[in-house]
């Protein structure tokens, strides 16, 4: 209590008036920890609390503190995030905070105005919130202004770590900050946030980057977990209220094409302010038009909003705004865009359509809702095809709520949390960070690129000969150019890709069309962006509802409709992210265990009951190499996205000598295929398999061309066939269940 005394009696007045007016008896855990690492030391720090603990709160006090008694002659704090969303959140929270200390904080992304961003330019100072694609224009376009904006930069803040660590774009932050401090003379320190870190060992690494400043990562005490959680489940074809098989009709009420599921997850939410979070944008859309269907059948209001990032920023602002008013019942189908810590009040129920791929996702969902003393609330649904007499036996395992309980347990039990992998080969990256420090610092011989490139912390594993195969590659395709002094500068399609202010992200996108719609007065409202537009007079579904195209400009990439009554499905490529193999560990584990876990409901209970039973009979929970009948087997290897890709490679790769054809496969869940022989003689040859040595680039067929990254398509095919055997197969954990089928 002593310490946090002094501490609080530091803060200069405003700081301690927002504590004041925001009710505050006294600082927490948190803030006090966060304000000793940065009053006492000159170290990095890493905040790892629950959501809404006031981690952005523990940052900024003593650093705008420090702030006040020693100004800055620049830019003195960079903030961080992976969301312009957060950022717009941030930039209202900061203004509050620092309305009466003279420290003015800029926001800047695409979506802000250049007067605002023209003022900072000016007079360098205070805050800059930001997202990593704009930091990487500045570090392009302004590169000779680096040092005057920069140069006495004390602090750079990054929000939501758990989800950069790992990423292309956390390499790109890693990059960027390396460039500020060579171009500056002076290492910044750093403080990571986040509510879900796996390792915090590991991501204080990440953290760390090449400054070699020590990171503190405090260990905060948390209070004893209070959660309201129910898990449900739905056969989608049935429609009696407790999914009996009988022809009792729900109640009365008809469905009209409608599910009993969907029914439920309404009237989970309706009366409340609530997040219904799906794993995609598909889902997102179609479970919003599905709640406006209900609302519309019921004569009941259309509360429902939607947020995500093919939205246009009006829509998802004016959700956001609408979730923030305290008296609103709104209710907002949101992807990731609402899972990170846009603060939207107090919220009364989280709802989540089938269950997330990690245990982070899982926590960061969870902890949008019960804040201000509230525990947490959230209901998991699940719906599942009614299956056939014939359905075969990997197909009637209910594999989501599975996943779900396994993501549940695996937290209670023992505070898992996914840590964060490190990419060895990041080529897409490296083929961006390559024409944008040539395009930021000019001509550059071949050595002198290869030590500026290969010295950034995501690159120190790239061999110098695989960054010379790169480099001759984009000189060929004409991305590089070799001048007459035998320098490297940007050639004619490297100068292409930069003219784009797509080239900034890193992440991958699509050039994806503008939807505009006409409204009563002529006037054309964005309502956001799809990738591929449908000839006119067809229909499509945004922003959960449905649209007629009236007129189409491909030329300037505009698609111009009016609204009509419906419902439709949508598709938008994407990557919904990798499963742990500890997931898939602990959903064998929930099958073999007689565990009745209290937060499932009558349905989802009937439901589990069911698959152990199944399970158990068919030797599921014994035996990984299983018999469905003639031919065909199915192999359930427990192992996560990494893992089982590796596996499924390894019967390809090996399919004469093992006998086995037609491979089939679902999700990380298992393989089927047909197998001339037996399982046994099949399971002896794997774990013989297992005691050789496997280079993971044998796995990958020499046309292949793996594209996961958003400059991928650009490289050469060695080094992506060699990044691709490196960062996304596992041979390890292969090795390790091919062994296990020798016990069984």
């Amino acid at each position: 209590m002593a310490e946090a005394s002094r501490i609080f009696s530091r803060f200069p007045p405003f700081v301690q008036d927002y504590i004041f007016s925001h009710s505050w008896e006294s600082l927490r855990a948190v803030q006090v920890a966060a304000a000793e690492t940065i009053f006492h030391t000159n170290h990095h720090l890493l905040l790892t609390s629950i959501t809404a603990s006031g981690k952005t709160e523990a940052a900024f006090f003593p650093i705008l503190t420090t702030l006040c008694e020693q100004p800055s002659s620049s830019i003195a704090v960079l903030y961080i995030a992976p969301l312009k969303s957060l950022i717009n959140d941030q930039f209202g929270r900061m203004e509050e905070l620092l309305r009466e200390s003279g420290i003015p904080v800029t926001h800047w992304h695409g979506d802000v105005a250049g007067s605002h961003k023209k003022k900072l330019l000016d007079s360098p100072c205070g805050i800059l919130q930001i997202t990593p694609e704009s930091l990487e224009s500045m570090l392009i376009n302004r590169s000779n202004d680096i040092p005057r904006l920069f140069g006495d930069l004390r602090f750079v803040v990054i929000d939501e770590v758990h989800t950069l660590t790992g990423s292309d774009r956390g390499n790109q932050i890693q990059c960027q900050l390396s460039r500020i401090a060579r171009l500056t003379g002076k290492q910044a320190r750093r403080v990571g946030l986040s509510a879900t870190v796996g390792s915090p060992a590991l991501a204080a690494k990440w953290l760390v980057g090449d400054s070699n400043i020590p990171c503190d990562v405090p260990e905060i005490a948390q209070n004893g977990l209070r959660w309201r959680l129910g898990l449900e489940h739905f056969f989608f074809a049935n429609e009696n209220a407790d999914q009996s098989s009988d022809e009792k009709a729900l109640d009365g009420v008809k469905n009209g094409g409608l599910d009993v599921g969907y029914e439920y997850m309404y009237d989970c939410v309706k009366d409340k302010k609530s997040l219904v979070f799906s794993n995609s944008r598909e889902e997102t859309e179609y479970l919003t038009a599905t709640f406006r269907q209900i609302a519309a059948r019921r004569h009941e209001p259309d509360v429902f909003l939607i947020h995500h990032g093919n939205l246009s920023a009006a829509l998802r602002e004016d959700a956001e705004t609408k979730m923030k008013d305290e008296e609103a019942h709104a209710v907002t189908c949101a992807t990731v865009t609402m899972e990170l810590g846009i603060d939207i009040g107090r919220l009364e129920r989280v709802l989540q359509s089938d269950a997330p791929t990690s245990v982070s996702s899982f926590l960061q969902r969870l902890g949008r809702s019960g804040r201000r003393g509230a525990p947490p609330e959230m209901m998991m649904v699940f719906r599942e095809e009614d299956p056939l007499p014939n359905t075969p036996l990997p197909q009637l395992l209910p594999w989501g709520l599975l996943r779900a309980i396994a993501i549940i347990q695996l937290y209670l039990e023992e505070r898992f949390i996914e840590p964060p992998r490190r990419k060895r080969m990041p080529m897409s990256l490296l083929f961006h960070q390559t024409l944008s420090v040539l395009a930021a610092s000019g001509e550059r011989t071949p050595r002198a690129l290869a030590e500026q490139i290969l010295t950034l912390p995501p690159f120190t594993d790239v061999s110098r000969e695989d960054y010379r195969t790169l480099l001759v590659h984009m000189v060929e395709h004409d991305f590089l150019e070799m001048t007459e002094e035998k320098g490297m500068i940007v050639g004619l399609a490297g100068e292409k890709l930069l003219r784009s202010f797509q080239f900034y992200a890193v992440f991958k996108d699509s050039e994806d069309f503008t939807v505009r719609a006409t409204g009563e007065n002529g006037s054309a409202e964005e309502i956001g962006t799809i990738t591929t537009p449908p000839p006119v007079g067809d229909r499509f579904a945004l922003a959960g509802r449905v649209w007629e195209v009236e007129e189409l400009d491909i030329g300037r990439r505009l698609v111009y409709v009016h609204a009509v009554m419906g419902k439709m499905e949508v598709s938008w490529p994407g990557d919904y992210g990798e499963i742990h193999t500890r997931i898939l560990e602990r959903m064998l584990q929930v099958l073999r265990e007689d565990t009745v876990y209290p937060y499932l409901k009558e349905n989802a209970a009937r439901r589990l009951e069911i698959a152990r039973h199944l399970a158990r009979n068919t030797g599921v929970t014994e035996h990984m190499i299983l018999h469905l009948g003639g031919s065909t087997w199915c192999l359930f290897p427990w192992l996560g996205t990494r893992g089982f890709r590796t596996v499924r490679r390894m019967l390809a790769a090996h399919a004469k000598e093992l006998g086995v054809f037609g491979i089939e496969y679902e999700g990380c869940a298992y393989i089927k295929f047909h197998l001339t022989g037996d399982g046994a003689a099949l399971a002896a040859k794997l774990a013989s398999l297992a005691g050789s040595d496997i280079d993971p680039e044998t796995l990958v067929f020499p046309s292949e061309m793996p594209l996961f990254d958003k400059f991928d398509a650009l490289l050469p095919r060695e080094l992506l066939q060699r990044a691709y055997a490196t960062d996304r197969l596992d041979v390890e954990e292969m090795k390790t269940r091919f062994r296990d089928l020798a016990k069984q």
